[in-house]
């Protein structure tokens, strides 16, 4: 997951919180190490509420930072309701969660992002896949919203892998499951 407050929280869309947070990165260094993952992914998974955001936006998109990289990058869409995927090379997984993603693990020896809803991020814990959380934490105080942790079907271990504080007072944060 990429957002987070203080306080833990994930705000609603049309907050001032979300519009804080959703914003393109005003650190150059913090774009910068956005771009390098999201280019260098093997693909980009996502719910079909994130796919049908993006894929409505991105395709034509000149000045956004992220639309070369995700215009060309292989993109996996997670609905059992979507019936054709127009982004250019989009795939529907309508199939078993672990079973797809097992797939795609088996296909690519780097690492896949995921975007999404935290509905789509909790059924992913929901099924131990997730392997590394890179969270940014923002420093704001969200007050209300949602967790991403709730509801998590066991506890685990993180183990820290890296922290960098950016000049927009952002703290960027990548943890690894402990296995």
């Amino acid at each position: 997951m990429k957002v987070n407050a203080l306080d833990g929280l994930l705000a609603d869309e049309g907050t001032e919180y979300w519009q804080f947070c959703f914003g393109l990165p005003s650190d150059p260094a913090d774009l910068e190490q956005k771009l390098d993952a999201y280019q260098s992914a093997y693909a980009h998974i996502m719910g079909r509420a994130a796919y049908e955001g993006m894929a409505g936006a991105l395709p034509t998109a000149t000045d956004h930072p992220f639309s070369g990289i995700l215009n060309a990058a292989r993109k996996v869409v997670f609905s059992r309701t979507l019936r054709t995927a127009e982004w250019a090379n989009t795939t529907i997984a309508a199939g078993d969660r672990t079973e797809e993603i097992d797939k795609l693990r088996r296909g690519g020896d780097d690492h896949i992002v995921v975007w999404g809803g935290v509905s789509f991020w909790r059924s992913l814990m929901w099924l131990d896949l997730i392997d590394e959380f890179h969270l940014d934490l923002h420093p704001y105080v969200a007050g209300e919203g949602t967790r991403l942790f709730d509801d998590v079907p066991k506890s685990y271990r993180l183990d820290l892998v890296s922290s960098t504080a950016f000049s927009n007072g952002t703290v960027g944060l990548q943890y690894r499951r402990h296995r």
